[in-house]
């Protein structure tokens, strides 16, 4: 391996290194993956631009394309041709969409944050810049020193926002990148010198090498700065400060806000565990229909939904009354909570809506009072916690909310805000399905049948999303999971002016005996809220096969005017696609969830266990098969050439059972086939030798037995008769048997790795790359003259013109 090639594998494994200092920022760690694919391929074009006949440069602006091509391919396959392969003409307008939407995240979430697509875009595109400007600087221009300054930077902003999640790890690997750099470029400085002197052997100081120094002085500063910060006494200030009171890792009003709701509950749903979350008992009878809501979303910015909210109050001991509720002054239900270990970054469950809360450490806790989301001011503030909510027992009929009055105008130009770029078939839609509706109640069941029905299904391989296009998409292919059906309804409601917003949180738990009930991971849930005058906002669930339907979609034939305050009739829950099977051991609830029969479980473990690919896992798969291909491009290149050397193909060549007598282009073929495979395994050629002196430094180079020195000699002395004899000298020698003996000699006497780096990267395919390049300059040459020539045909005829008018006297 070249001393190039040495750097540029050096340089992407400083960068790579350096770069796992960012992996605390967010909730998984997947797209590191992504990001050393990047580095990888920004480092392959680098070592290919640089074996080009272009201006250095050249090399950094052709990896900087290289790595928007990337991630084009990567972030923005909505807008790609052939299944995401290649970029399409609105590709970078959904790149810079996504990109935005990352900023937007950067100001909403702490650190972990959620891995959005955004976020992970910047992270990407950050880790790629580093990779260009570190092998630009390393490489490129040979400055391995001044490399350490972007690995610095990275590393420094990485650990900064991480806080208390950096780790002295982080710092030691990304300083042994560093190292492993400058030793790589310091060998080479010292080997341009010649032999390294190593002094007399009774001296046991000048027995060690020069270069040892340094590195024992490298190794040495890397060992005292990870012991020195044990010795010293802490302090919060730093590069970049995340302690209590600064803004770094803080969303709405200094509460913490690393929950994307909708990011993570994509990735829960997609992927549900039986591990148990929370526990909680109520007293209530219907605690087993109860959902607990974490927070609302009630802003659609045509990307994603999000809350609102700019600022939170500090923690209350009573609640303020909900929004649109006419009547407080009703029954409510109290219960006890208990958070596992196992649920972190999470805002706070509870029953809507919650009219107290207690908590051991209040100042934990922020109190959004416009959604009644209670915030955590850090994210180990809901780990194990013990906490006790009292809710309003809200028990509305079906008649109560559809004579309910129409909603205030302010409540309905907020609640009902739409982008301008929604597209038409979500209103369209809306309208055909709520044709027949007389009122905003009938308009929301008819969206809930409609959604309900065997027109859709629950499929949790669907990708994830719930901006405009993803609504479009799902409208179209009609199977999501409860994030699709939230979102959409929530859309659909808003185009029909019904006020609407996106709440999450979990569907009601499994009875554990004695009035417990158990929260698991696979209850992860979304669904829509629509508010209505005089009760506030009420739940609806048009996920099939998931939740429970509120009691009040069953209707009543006495219309009221106001909530009532004692439980209504008992009323069955509803279920518009209840599943197959109608055994005793198959409640209203497990049928709903779709547990029921075999039929629902085979259904639900093959939507699980989808094995379909996404076009981002395509693309990626075809980025590294190219990749593949170009390496092995080498290899396939001079196996074809020897083959043709040694007449491998139709044509009889030299010794291969032939004419007895060789032309002089196939002895030249046998005597360069020689020369190369030689170079292959680390003997270079000499072209300032006489073919017999070449011969004889590859033996005793090789150190050839006796048959393969023999044969390597009658090469040599047969191309000397070529290029020295008087013309017409014939040779009838079996040069290609020779050429074989003299490779088997070379091979034997190789090592393992030379022999391996001899078939997978011969280095006699640098004759390739000359070839191309000379091609390319060569066409470069004739083009420029093509360009001179035609430039001066239409110049010199304009350039007459002028002469003669200028020299035409004025009349």
């Amino acid at each position: 391996m070249t001393t190039r090639a040495k750097l540029t594998v050096y340089a992407a494994l400083a960068t790579a290194l350096a770069s796992l200092c960012l992996t605390p920022l967010l909730t998984t760690k997947s797209w590191i993956t992504h990001a050393f694919l990047v580095i990888a391929v920004i480092g392959a074009a680098g070592a290919g631009l640089r074996r080009s006949p272009l201006y250095r440069w050249t090399v950094p602006v052709g990896q900087l394309l290289v790595l928007l091509l990337l991630l084009l391919i990567g972030f923005a396959g909505s807008g790609a041709l052939w299944g995401g392969l290649v970029p399409g003409p609105s590709s970078m307008r959904v790149l810079d969409h996504v990109f935005a939407s990352g900023l937007d995240d950067i100001q909403q979430y702490a650190i972990p944050a959620p891995p959005s697509e955004g976020l992970r875009l910047i992270l990407v595109t950050s880790v790629g810049l580093v990779a260009v400007v570190v092998d630009t600087v390393a490489v490129t221009y040979r400055r391995s020193a001044l490399a350490g300054l972007p690995l610095l930077a990275l590393y420094s902003v990485g650990n900064g926002l991480a806080g208390d999640r950096g780790s002295w790890i982080w710092f030691a690997l990304a300083s042994a990148g560093y190292l492993v750099l400058l030793f790589a470029e310091g060998q080479d400085r010292v080997s341009r010198w010649g032999r390294v002197f190593r002094g007399s052997s009774r001296d046991t100081e000048s027995t060690r090498p020069v270069g040892l120094g340094g590195q024992q002085v490298g190794i040495l500063a890397l060992a005292i700065a990870l012991l020195l910060p044990v010795f010293l006494p802490h302090w919060d200030a730093g590069l970049v400060h995340s302690g209590g009171g600064g803004t770094v890792g803080k969303g709405i009003g200094g509460a913490a806000t690393s929950l994307d709701p909708l990011v993570s509950l994509e990735s829960e749903v997609s992927k549900p565990t039986q591990n148990e979350l929370l526990s909680y008992s109520m007293d209530s009878d219907l605690a087993d229909q109860t959902y607990l809501r974490t927070g609302s979303l009630d802003q659609f910015d045509g990307t994603n939904w999000k809350l609102s909210s700019t600022t939170v109050n500090d923690l209350p001991t009573a609640f303020p009354a909900p929004e649109g509720l006419k009547d407080a002054n009703v029954p409510r239900i109290d219960g006890e909570f208990q958070i596992s270990d196992r649920l972190e970054k999470s805002w706070l469950p509870m029953p809507y809506p919650a009219a107290s809360l207690q908590v051991p450490n209040r100042g934990d806790w922020k109190l959004d009072p416009l959604t009644r989301t209670v915030l955590p001011t850090n994210d180990r503030a809901i780990r194990g916690l013990r906490y006790h909510v009292s809710a309003l027992d809200l028990r509305p009929t079906a008649n109560e909310l559809r004579t309910a009055p129409i909603a205030p105008q302010d409540v309905r130009d907020r609640y009902t805000a739409l982008p301008a770029n929604l597209p038409p078939i979500v209103a369209e839609q809306a309208k055909a399905v709520t044709a027949k509706a007389q009122n905003d109640y009938d308009r929301a069941t008819a969206l809930v049948n409609w959604f309900t029905s065997q027109q859709f299904s629950y499929d949790t391989s669907v990708s994830g999303g719930t901006g405009s296009n993803a609504i479009v998409v799902f409208l179209r292919d009609r199977k999501g999971f409860c994030v699709h059906f939230a979102s959409t309804m929530a859309a659909m409601a808003r185009t029909l002016r019904i006020p609407a917003r996106v709440a999450v949180g979990f569907t009601p738990g499994d009875a554990k005996g004695g009035n417990v009930y158990s929260v698991s991971g696979k209850m992860y849930h979304a669904w829509p809220e629509l508010y209505f005058s005089g009760y506030g906002w009420m739940r609806f669930e048009p996920t099939p096969s998931r939740g429970v339907q509120p009691r009040y979609t069953e209707q009543t034939t006495t219309p009221t005017t106001a909530p009532t305050q004692q439980p209504t009739a008992a009323a069955q829950t509803e279920a518009p696609a209840p599943m197959p099977s109608s055994s005793k051991d198959c409640d209203a609830k497990l049928r709903q969830m779709g547990e029921c029969g075999t039929k629902g479980k085979a259904l639900s473990t093959a939507a699980d266990e989808s094995w379909l690919l996404s076009g981002q896992v395509l693309g990626t798969l075809a980025v590294v098969l190219v990749l593949i291909a170009l390496l092995l491009v080498p290899m396939f290149w001079r196996a074809a050439l020897r083959r043709r050397r040694l007449g491998g193909g139709g044509r009889r060549g030299p010794g291969g059972g032939g004419p007895a007598e060789l032309t002089d282009e196939q002895v030249l073929a046998a005597w360069d086939e020689l020369i190369d495979s030689a170079w292959d395994l680390g003997i270079p050629p000499d072209e300032s030798r006489t073919p017999r002196s070449a011969a004889r430094r590859i033996t005793e180079t090789a150190e050839l037995d006796a048959d393969s020195a023999a044969a390597t000699g009658r090469l040599a002395m047969a191309t000397e008769r070529v290029l020295y004899a008087r013309p017409g000298a014939a040779t009838a020698a079996p040069l290609a048997a020779d050429v074989r003996t003299a490779r088997q000699g070379l091979r034997a006497t190789a090592s393992r790795r030379e022999r391996t780096r001899a078939v997978l990267l011969p280095a006699s395919s640098a004759q390739l790359w000359w070839r191309i390049s000379e091609g390319m300059l060569t066409a470069r040459t004739a083009v420029g003259n093509q360009v001179a020539r035609v430039t001066a045909a239409v110049s010199t005829p304009l350039r007459r013109v002028f002469t003669r008018r200028k020299d035409t006297p004025e009349s």
